[in-house]
């Protein structure tokens, strides 16, 4: 099912509905993770600055037989870079061995300091985030140098990540706002389904992917009852069950793992029946659960 599922952009572009996440993947890792994924049938890679690997993404796809253009591939801007914008996709696609980027997105809606004192995730004296002052940089003049990027023919689409609903509505509504974000990417699992943050992206035209579909070893989700008897009713893994109901609501989905036999069942996805999405979806009723939530020191998700 995952090789004939995707979803249209706002961009005109489509994105595939399964990706592999490289997250808190290490470069001897990802780099056979991307191979195998490319392998398999996947079309989609989920990349980011931040994760520190993108060189072995890159070499993983340059060493794949898969043509480049055949590859969905995404990357992100770190916090650190909003105020040069332009400059962080240079050092992305110098990294990444490409000239381009098929979706381009702010990884957090939160500027911190670029001249710091650390590259990626600078603090003050006290040991918190060194964030820039909303005066000076916001996430909407960030927005605004990635706009500039559609001219370039270095980005395809772009979008954000982690954007709730209350910093959408600041976005999309300033005035220097041309452009609406193709994707927004945001921890989703039926500890945490985003109903109404889902709703709201569908009718912007704003599509979603999830990522940390399968929760993580903090948020046992794979071991749920639910879960587990809607696994073994339609002979399928707890992450299939996962990642196909993901994928069945409309968002494209990017679990992350470096094992070849995990990578290959990820790409199994099915057809779940509308009672087992229920009782999906109802799992949120009973246990909530986000799975990333780092200590920026602002307010990031307001939905909840």
């Amino acid at each position: 099912m995952a090789t004939g599922r995707s979803y249209k952009l706002n961009a005109g572009i489509s994105i595939p509905a399964l990706g592999l996440g490289t997250w808190q993947s290490p470069d001897a890792e990802v780099y056979t993770a991307v191979l195998t994924a490319l392998e398999v049938g996947y079309k989609h890679i989920d990349s980011a600055f931040c994760y520190g690997n993108e060189q072995p993404v890159g070499k993983a796809i340059a060493d794949s037989p898969v043509a480049r253009e055949d590859i969905f591939l995404t990357t992100k801007l770190w916090s650190t870079y909003h105020s040069r914008v332009a400059e962080a996709l240079d050092l992305s696609l110098k990294n990444l061995g490409t000239d381009y980027v098929d979706l381009y997105l702010m990884h957090w809606p939160v500027p911190m300091n670029p001249a710091g004192n650390h590259p990626m995730f600078p603090t003050r004296a006290d040991g918190s985030r060194d964030l820039v002052a909303e005066a000076d940089w916001d996430f909407v003049k960030t927005w605004a140098e990635m706009q500039k990027l559609l001219g370039t023919g270095k980005v395809k689409a772009i979008g954000v990540c982690n954007f709730s609903i209350h910093n959408l509505e600041i976005l999309l509504k300033a005035p220097t706002t041309t452009v609406v974000p193709a994707v927004n990417q945001c921890e989703m699992h039926p500890y945490l389904p985003q109903f109404k943050l889902f709703e709201y992206c569908a009718a912007k035209g704003i599509h979603m992917t999830a990522y940390s579909p399968l929760g993580s070893t903090s948020a046992p989700l794979q071991d749920e009852a639910v879960v587990q008897k809607v696994a073994e009713a339609n002979g399928k893994s707890a992450a299939q069950v996962l990642i196909s109901w993901g994928i069945q609501r409309g968002a494209s989905v990017i679990p992350k793992s470096v094992t070849p036999s995990r990578i290959e069942a990820n790409f199994q996805d099915f057809v779940v029946a509308d009672a087992d999405m229920a009782a999906l979806d109802a799992i949120s009723k009973t246990t909530t659960k986000r799975v990333v939530s780092p200590a920026w020191g602002v307010k990031i998700f307001h939905d909840e």
